[in-house]
C-alpha cells in the first residue's frame, strides 16, 4: 500500500481532478433520484397484502380509499355536489359516501342511522377518497385548496404528501447547522484554521457522489433521502480527523509533508480501515431484511462510507498537500486542553464504571425487548402539526375509521350473504358496501348499471368495500385482520384477497419482527469476524462488540422507562446503525492501549491512550450527536425525529462506555488478552 500511498501524494493535481470530474457529474444526477415516501411499499411482493393490492388493481378501476375529507355544515345536496368536485380532482379515482352505502333519496329518518351516522353527523359530511399514488401531492394540495383551512383531511394519501413537501425543506435546514456544528467542532478538534474547510470539502465531496449514485437505484426511500447524507457526515467525520491528527504526530518527527502523509497514511489506517468495515457490515446486515426499506438504507449507507473511505485514503491528503504551505500559514495553538487530567480521572472510575456496566447488561436487554411499538405511518404526525389536527377534529366526529376491501371468487352469492352477515356482526364493522349489500343476493347482475357494478364485480372477484371503527394498527386493529381473514378463509380457502391500511401494518409487522433477529445476529457476528482478523484476538472482540452492544440497549430501554412507544422501523435501523457507527471509537481506543501496552503498564498506558484519541473520538461523537438531536428536534416526521434522538442518545451511550467502560474492561482482562492474542501483542 505504500507504493500508493506514495502515488496519491505526488499527483494530487490529478487526483483532485478526477473527484472533482465526479462531484459535478454527481451534483447533476442527485435532482433525478426520485424519494419514495409510502413505508407500505416496501413490502415483500409475496406478502398477503401486496398480492391483494396487486389483483385489485388488475381487476378494478377503483382504488382503496386512502384519505378522508370532511366537510362542515353542507346539506345533503352541497354534499353531493363537493362529493362532485373532488372526483373531478386530476389524481382522484373514487370518492365514496352516503349515497353508495344508502338510498339517501328515501326520507331521511327512514334511513339506517348506523349506516348514516358513519358519512353524516350534525350536517357535517365525510368523504373516503380514493387518490392514485403518483398524484399524491397535487391531488392532496388541490383538495385542500377545494375545501380550504375550516375543513378536515386526513389519511395515508394525506400523510405521504404531508411527508413529501415537509421533510425535503426541514431537511435542508438541518443539513445547513450540522455543517455549521461540525465546522466549529472541527475548529477546536485541528491546529490550522484552514484544515476544517479541508474536512468538510473531503465529506462534501463523498456525500454528493454517494448522493448522485444513488441513481443506480432508480428511487430511494424517505429515510434514506433524509438521514441518509447526514448520517454519511457524522459517521465517516472520524476518518479524516483520525487520519488528521496522525498526520500532524507523524510530522513531528518528520517535517517533510509528504513523506510524513504517507507514514500517516501507514499508521491510521489499520484503524480507520477496521472501522470501515465494520461500518459497512453493519449497514450491509439492513439488506438481508425483508422489509424493502433495510436494503435500501444500507446499500446507501454502505456505499457511502465505501465512497468516504476512498475520499480519505486519496482525495483528502491530496487536499492537504496542495494546500499544505496555507495550512502552515495559518496555524495556531491548540485549543482544546490537554486531556491527560482526563486519563488520569478516567482511570480513577473506570473499574467502578466497568461492575456498573456490568450490572446494566441483562437489565437494559430486557427493558430494550419489551418496548410498546407502532409498525405503520398512522403515527408519523403528531398533533401539533395540521395533520395531526385534522385527524383529532375527524375522529371526535366520526371515530376511528379504516376501509378494507375483501376481494371473493365471484359466483356464489349465497356464501357471500352469509359472510357479509358474520362480518356484520364484527363490533368493529360500521358498514359494508358489496354487491349483495347494496343489491340483494336475488337480483340477477344483468339488472344492476354498469357504473354500480364495475365497483363491486369484476371478471374474477365479488368485492366488499369493508368500513371499520378501528386504527390503523394496534392490538384490537390486528386482531380484527387475523379475525377477517378466518371468516374469509372458512368460506373460500385461499381464493380470497384482503386489502387496506390496517392489513398492510400487520403484514409490515410481521415483516420487520421476523427481519430483527436475522439483522442483528448478522451485523453482531460479521462485525466480531472482522475485528478477531483485524487485532489478532479472539477476546478484544468480545469485550469491543459486547460494550457497544450494551449502549444500544442502554438507549433503546430509555423509552421503555418512559413510558414512550417507538416505530418498530427506527428501533431495528438504529441497532445497526449505532453498532456501525461507533464501534469505531471502541475499534481506535483499543488500538491505541495496544499500541502504548508495548511499552508501558496498564495503567499508563491507558492514561496514554485517552490524552491522545479524546480529542478525535469526541469530534466525531460530538458530530454525530448534533446530528442525530438536529433531526430529533427539527423534523415533524416522527419516524425520522425518533431515529434522530435515538442517534443522538445513543452515541453519548457509546461515549460514556468507550471513555469509562472499556478502560476498566482492558484493566481487568488485560491478562486474558495477552493469553489469546495470536501475535499483535508478543513482545
Amino acid at each position: 500500500m505504500q507504493r500508493l500511498y506514495r502515488w496519491t501524494v505526488s499527483h494530487p493535481i490529478k487526483i483532485i481532478g478526477i473527484f472533482a470530474a465526479a462531484f459535478i457529474l454527481c451534483a447533476l444526477l442527485t435532482p433525478l433520484v426520485s424519494v419514495n415516501y409510502d413505508i407500505h411499499s416496501y413490502l415483500p411482493e409475496k406478502s398477503p397484502s401486496s398480492v391483494a393490492i396487486d389483483v385489485m388493481n388488475s381487476e378494478y378501476a377503483g382504488r382503496i380509499p386512502n384519505a378522508r375529507v370532511m366537510i362542515r355544515d353542507v346539506t345533503i345536496p352541497e354534499a353531493l355536489d363537493f362529493k362532485e368536485k373532488l372526483r373531478g380532482i386530476a389524481g382522484v379515482t373514487d370518492v365514496m359516501w352516503l349515497d353508495d352505502a344508502a338510498d339517501i333519496y328515501l326520507p331521511f329518518e327512514t334511513l339506517d342511522s348506523n349506516v348514516v351516522k358513519n358519512w353524516y353527523v350534525g350536517g357535517d359530511a365525510l368523504f373516503a377518497v380514493a387518490i392514485e399514488a403518483g398524484s399524491r401531492i397535487e391531488a392532496v394540495a388541490a383538495i385542500r385548496d377545494m375545501v380550504g383551512n375550516g375543513n378536515a383531511m386526513a389519511g395515508t394519501a394525506v400523510t405521504i404528501a404531508s411527508a413529501t413537501t415537509g421533510t425535503v425543506k426541514e431537511i435542508e435546514k438541518i443539513a445547513v447547522i450540522a455543517v455549521i456544528i461540525a465546522f466549529f467542532v472541527l475548529m477546536l478538534a485541528t491546529t490550522s484554521w484552514i484544515e476544517p474547510l479541508i474536512v468538510l470539502c473531503g465529506l462534501g465531496v463523498a456525500i454528493i457522489i454517494n448522493a448522485g449514485t444513488n441513481i443506480i437505484f432508480g428511487e430511494v426511500s424517505f429515510v434514506t433521502s433524509a438521514a441518509g447524507s447526514i448520517l454519511q457526515l457524522a459517521v465517516s467525520l472520524d476518518y479524516s480527523v483520525f487520519l488528521l491528527h496522525r498526520f500532524a504526530e507523524c510530522r513531528k518527527d518528520n517535517p517533510d509533508a509528504r513523506s510524513a502523509m504517507v507514514d500517516a497514511l501507514e499508521k491510521s489506517a489499520p484503524s480507520i480501515v477496521t472501522s470501515g468495515l465494520t461500518t459497512v457490515i453493519g449497514f450491509l446486515a439492513l439488506c438481508l431484511m425483508r422489509y424493502g426499506i433495510g436494503s435500501d438504507l444500507g446499500f446507501a449507507l454502505a456505499k457511502g462510507i465505501g465512497i468516504s473511505l476512498v475520499t480519505v485514503f486519496l482525495f483528502f491528503p491530496s487536499l492537504m498537500m496542495v494546500a499544505i504551505k496555507v495550512i502552515d500559514r495559518m496555524r495556531h495553538r491548540p485549543l482544546t486542553p490537554n486531556m491527560r487530567g482526563f486519563g488520569k480521572l478516567v482511570t480513577k472510575l473506570m473499574l467502578p464504571m466497568a461492575c456498573l456496566f456490568t450490572l446494566m447488561i441483562v437489565p437494559s436487554f430486557l427493558a430494550s425487548i419489551s418496548n410498546d411499538f407502532y409498525y405503520g405511518s398512522s403515527k408519523i404526525f403528531g398533533p401539533s402539526t395540521q395533520l395531526g389536527q385534522d385527524t383529532a377534529a375527524i375522529e371526535r366526529t366520526y371515530g376511528k375509521n379504516d376501509t378494507y376491501v375483501l376481494m371473493v371468487p365471484k359466483g356464489s352469492t349465497g356464501a357471500e350473504q352469509e359472510l357479509s352477515q358474520k362480518l356484520r356482526a364484527l363490533p368493529q364493522v360500521n358498514n359494508i358496501v358489496s354487491y349483495v349489500d347494496a343489491v340483494g343476493a336475488e337480483i340477477p347482475m344483468e339488472y344492476i348499471d354498469n357504473g354500480t357494478l364495475s365497483k363491486l364485480v369484476s371478471e374474477r372477484f365479488s368485492r366488499m368495500l369493508i368500513s371499520v371503527g378501528v386504527d390503523f394498527e394496534g392490538s384490537e386493529t390486528f386482531s380484527l385482520v387475523e379475525t377477517i381473514r378466518d371468516l374469509a378463509g372458512g368460506y373460500y380457502g385461499d381464493s380470497y384477497y384482503l386489502a387496506g391500511e390496517g392489513v398492510s401494518t400487520f403484514d409490515l409487522m410481521g415483516t420487520v419482527t421476523s427481519d430483527m433477529v436475522k439483522v442483528n445476529l448478522v451485523a453482531v457476528g460479521a462485525v466480531f469476524l472482522v475485528l478477531m482478523i483485524a487485532m489478532r484476538s479472539l477476546f478484544l472482540p468480545v469485550l469491543l462488540v459486547l460494550g457497544i452492544e450494551t449502549a444500544i440497549w442502554v438507549n433503546m430501554s430509555i423509552p421503555y422507562f418512559s413510558g414512550t412507544p417507538i416505530f418498530y422501523i427506527a428501533y431495528l435501523i438504529i441497532s445497526v446503525i449505532q453498532l456501525g457507527a461507533t464501534v469505531d471509537y471502541a475499534i481506535l481506543f483499543t488500538n491505541r492501549y495496544m499500541e502504548y501496552r508495548k511499552a508501558a503498564d496498564r495503567k499508563p498506558a491507558l492514561i496514554e491512550t485517552v490524552s491522545t484519541v479524546t480529542v478525535s473520538i469526541l469530534t466525531s461523537g460530538t458530530g454525530l450527536t448534533a446530528v442525530g438531536l438536529l433531526l430529533g428536534k427539527y423534523s415533524t416526521h416522527n419516524l425520522i425525529s425518533q431515529l434522530g434522538y435515538f442517534i443522538g442518545k445513543g452515541t453519548i451511550c457509546s461515549l460514556v462506555v468507550v471513555f469509562f467502560a472499556l478502560p476498566g474492561l482492558l484493566y481487568c482482562f488485560d491478562g486474558i488478552i495477552r493469553r489469546y492474542e495470536y501475535d499483535f501483542l508478543k513482545t
